[in-house]
């Protein structure tokens, strides 16, 4: 969201051990059962739900007043071992049988206990009726487990029992006393036709009560705490949660082993404060899960396997004329494996007549499984089974031709599909559908531009949605079929998505090839002129990027209210960034809100490129509304790429206007954040790199800064970060050289808009290095570019210019005024940490011009900035200051410790802020829309302030706060009323 913070799971942070959740009431039946001595207790649920797990946390506390417990269980063989449950129960729960007053009876347990012949009676005569002698061994093992003072006996998995186990235990539950609780597992749907089990559950024991318990599976809520004692107790997003419970049902053992599959894998993040996955989309099936469903697979009749290969293509519910269908049985043949695949347990009727897997982790299993020629086929019977009902499902048929290889057919009902997604504000979805047709079928020319003009990329998961779609397009360009029309088309497409993945030159170098090709009344060629008209990339003259402006067609041309919305958003995105007033008054035009979720998209981003313009500018106010405007309508149309881009905006918004609190860590994880686009991670990255810069961490700010380089519109300002850190370390010749290369955008090129935090470090490192002339050339420069344009920022900016030449000059007292100006002007917009640096340079200034009298008054200006500069969080510059003035005979205490404040138990600011805003009823969308953060992050400092003030609800929160008077203690003395209250209520 729009606060997205993430972390990632390292490959050696170990998973810890599943917590016993979900089964309280179970637990308490279980116990209750066996507290009340004898009972025959029946355990019912399907493979992993939990039987064992039960059984163990109900045994560990039992105490059974000193009688014995024995565990015993049916493995899955071929031929069971006669009794061999109940001999293994016995052998693993005694040493040996020595001590106990045996009758000549248990000497008919010899044969199964072969290791014990010396301990037990001898062997009694054979008996010649087989069913005389099997009641003379049960009677035998009834008084072995007499003699050893059996409590329970445990038989799991009693399924697969031998019928020997079977009719023992129907034996033992069927005596006049019944002397031991016997506990059975089972799963209902392997239990076969005519199995003595059947016979033992329809009937209550002789003497003691029956008690069925069948485990379903867990809730959201129970597998989101369940994953979360996987993660040493840490929050799980509810987001994660459902996802995870959709694909595994909620079954434990596939919960367990799909986030063991993701942690292996690395692909378990933090974000907002709690454990999600990096991309919401389908899962793996996990091995364990994958392996037991194909060894039931494998096991069924070649004609069944075939129907719930069916089953699994179809990926749904189903009637059973269509599972015929694709199938291909013949009618009687099918009837007969589909009702086999039904009782087998792995297909269900959901309702009459529709059939589905089970559980969707099973039907991926055996999906993957199917051979891929077969898999194709049975597609294609799917598509055209499904074109011929009254209402056609479109999504579903674009599925099945797309993997049949039917491209006609597949671009067709993918148009139809997205369609109506578009219709209905699926955005997310209609860009799924296009993309996934676009990036795995061969496309005609003309039917693949259309369809990447109208994908929506932003509504796309993953750091990366454009690769793909650009090797599509070039292996398009590369066929040697397109007409000459349709190959500009495809270099202009190529050139947009690449430019809009970060490759700006080579993206221009498309787009310059496909302008001549392009059909002049067409949107994409007023659209290729905007794309090349905007500063980005190589500098370039402002001119040339104006002349491919003026050479754009109006967006009054365009025949369609989204091409006209598009071309007037992108034209006047482009004069802001070129430094011309007027594209502000375009921008004015542009609504604050839509219904067509294509126009939102547009708008958007439209918004939150204003916003960025709006910070260079130095318009922080609109910048922010700008930045809540996108973001509404980007949580609203889920783009989800726009929410990235909106946090690392607004995390820039914030480090300039001094909003630090808590940002290292939101900008420091976004940047390492996976599933991120590169751009917004970049950004994050230039602003963490900032943060540290301030804090001191030197090598650490340069790392991020690097990073931050890589993307094309962060360059400019990650290099001047640098460059000045070098220049504070006394290193001119680094910091000249790194800004070299840039200078030329100032002084040739004449985009201010670039410039402002280049042009400050560059003059500085000019002067530095005793090039007065270059420094005042580069000044002058970037004082005619700017021009009488109201950018404040960039006038603070060419202040500080001036104010360093005076300094360089010898003129301190003008140059302690310029650098006073400049720091008011910082102040104004506000941008503190700038404000601050300049009136310290100001303060140096007077007294290095030897006038006594502006001694006390300096060294007065420079207490201040200590103390500020502490507060907002940039300790190395406050501890450099506190150094002079220690020098200087004023005592200040060097104030360590990290650059973010630390609130221990005590409420950060921002949670104090959503305190308020909650304490007025607000729910945390209401706050998120207020403060520009997702409600994610708000939900996270909601858990945050009540972990610190040690209560569990909203309520017990507010009631809290409102105890400790916290927030009386932190109101200002003037506070205007929310919009929600009257003067008397504020």
């Amino acid at each position: 969201m729009a606060e997205a913070a993430r972390t990632e799971v390292g490959e050696d942070q170990v998973l810890s051990v599943p917590r016993f959740v979900g089964r309280d009431r179970e637990l308490a039946a279980l116990e209750g059962a066996l507290g009340t001595a004898p009972a025959l207790v029946l355990l019912e649920g399907e493979a992993g739900i939990g039987k064992t797990r039960l059984l163990r946390e109900c045994l560990a506390t039992w105490t059974g007043q000193g009688h014995r417990v024995l565990t015993g269980a049916c493995p899955e063989l071929r031929v069971p071992y006669t009794l061999g449950a109940m001999v293994d129960a016995v052998r693993d729960g005694v040493d040996n049988v020595a001590s106990l007053p045996l009758s000549g009876l248990a000497g008919a347990l010899r044969p199964l206990f072969p290791e014990w012949a010396d301990d037990l009676p001898p062997a009694p005569e054979p008996l010649k009726d087989a069913t005389s002698a099997r009641h003379r061994l049960f009677r035998a093992f009834m008084e072995l487990l007499g003699r050893l003072d059996v409590g329970v006996l445990v038989i799991e998995d009693v399924h697969w029992a031998d019928e020997a186990t079977l009719e023992f235990l129907l034996f033992l539950v069927s005596r006049c006393p019944q002397t031991v609780s016997v506990v059975l597992t089972y799963r209902r749907d392997e239990v076969p036709p005519g199995s003595l089990l059947l016979r033992l559950t329809s009937r209550p024991p002789a003497d003691g009560h029956l008690v069925r318990l069948v485990l379903e599976p867990l809730d959201i809520d129970d597998t989101a705490s369940l994953v979360s004692s996987m993660l040493t107790g840490q929050s799980v997003s509810h987001e994660f949660a459902a996802f995870l419970h959709a694909r595994t049902e909620g079954v434990p053992l596939a919960v367990e082993e799909s986030v063991r599959l993701m942690h292996d894998r690395a692909d378990l993040v933090r974000k907002d404060g709690g454990w999600t996955r990096r991309r919401l989309e389908r899962i793996e099936v996990p091995p364990t899960i994958r392996d037991a469903v194909l060894d039931r697979v494998g096991r069924v009749e070649p004609g069944t396997r075939t129907v719930l290969y069916a089953a699994s293509v179809l990926s749904g519910p189903t009637d059973q004329a269509t599972l015929r269908e694709v199938t291909a049985l013949p009618e009687d043949t099918f009837a007969a494996h589909a009702a086999e695949a039904l009782g087998g347990g792995l297909l269900r009727e959901l309702r009459l007549g529709q059939w589905a897997f089970r559980h969707s982790l099973a039907s991926h299993a055996v999906y993957e499984a199917i051979p891929p020629e077969e898999r194709r086929v049975m597609h294609l019977r799917a598509g055209r089974a499904l074109e011929r009902w009254t209402l056609p499902p479109v999504a579903q048929l674009a599925r099945h031709f797309r993997l049949a290889g039917d491209v006609e057919a597949a671009c067709r009902y993918t148009e139809q599909a997205a369609d109506l997604c578009v219709q209905s504000g699926d955005v997310a979805t209609a860009a799924l559908l296009m993309h996934s047709l676009v990036t795995t079928m061969a496309v005609p020319p003309e039917v693949l531009v259309r369809l990447v003009t109208e994908i929506q990329f932003q509504a796309l998961s993953g750091s990366d949605p454009y690769s793909e779609t650009i090797a599509s397009l070039r292996r398009a360009l590369d066929a040697a079929m397109p007409t000459p029309g349709q190959r500009a088309l495809l270099r202009f497409q190529i050139g947009r998505l690449l430019m809009a993945a970060g490759d700006m030159e080579a993206g221009r170098a498309e787009i310059l090839a496909a302008v001549p090709g392009l059909r002049p009344g067409r949107p994409e060629a007023a659209r290729a002129r905007i794309l090349l008209a905007l500063p980005l990339g190589v500098a370039r003259p402002a001119r040339e990027h104006l002349r491919w402006l003026r050479e754009a067609p109006s967006a009054d041309t365009a025949t369609t209210p989204l091409d006209r919305l598009q071309l007037s958003v992108e034209r006047a995105f482009a004069l802001v960034m070129l430094g011309e007033e007027r594209g502000w008054e375009e921008a004015r035009h542009i609504p604050d809100a839509v219904g067509d979720p294509r126009e939102a998209s547009i708008v958007a981003i439209g918004h939150a490129n204003f916003a960025e313009a709006a910070m260079r500018w130095g318009r922080y106010d609109e910048a922010r509304t700008r930045l809540a405007t996108a973001q509404s309508l980007a949580e609203r149309h889920e783009l989800l790429d726009y929410l990235d881009t909106i946090a690392a905006s607004r995390a820039h918004l914030d480090w300039f206007t001094g909003n630090w609190a808590e940002l290292s860590e939101r900008t420091a994880q976004l940047a390492a954040g996976h599933g991120v686009r590169l751009k917004d991670r970049c950004e994050a990255a230039l602003v963490a790199g900032l943060i540290l810069a301030a804090t001191g961490e030197r090598e650490a700010a340069l790392e991020r800064l690097d990073f931050a380089g890589r993307d094309d519109q962060q360059l400019i300002e990650a290099t001047a970060a640098s460059a000045r850190l070098w220049l504070r370390d006394g290193d001119v010749d680094q910091a000249l050289r790194l800004t070299d290369g840039l200078a030329e955008a100032v002084v040739d090129g004449g985009i201010w808009t670039r410039a402002c935090d280049f042009t400050t470090v560059r003059v500085a490192a000019l002067a530095a290095a005793g090039r007065h002339d270059d420094a005042l050339r580069l000044t002058d420069a970037f004082s005619q570019a700017l021009g009488d344009n109201d950018a404040p920022a960039a006038l603070a900016g060419l202040t500080q210019c001036r104010a360093v030449l005076a300094e360089a000059d010898g003129h301190l007292p003008e140059a302690a005024l310029l650098h006073e100006r400049a720091a008011d002007r910082w102040q104004a917009l506000p941008r503190p940490y700038d404000a601050l640096l300049a009136r310290e340079r100001g303060a140096h200034c007077r007294l290095a011009g030897g006038d006594e009298g502006e001694r006390e008054p300096a060294l007065s200006t420079l207490v201040d900035v200590r103390r500020a500069l502490h507060e907002l969080g940039a300790r190395h510059d406050a501890e450099r200051v506190a150094r002079f003035l220690n020098e200087q005979g004023v005592s200040v205490r060097e104030t360590r410790g990290p650059g973010r404040p630390s609130y221990g138990n005590r409420l950060s600011p921002r949670e104090l802020e959503v305190a308020r805003l909650l304490l007025e009823g607000r729910t945390n969308r209401q706050i998120a829309h207020a403060l520009v953060v997702s409600t994610q992050t708000v939900s996270s400092q909601v858990r945050s302030a009540m972990r610190k003030l040690k209560v569990t609800t909203r309520t017990g929160l507010a009631l809290r706060i409102v105890e400790l008077g916290l927030l009386a203690e932190s109101q200002p003395p003037s506070q205007s009323p929310s919009p929600s209250q009257s003067p008397s209520q504020s």
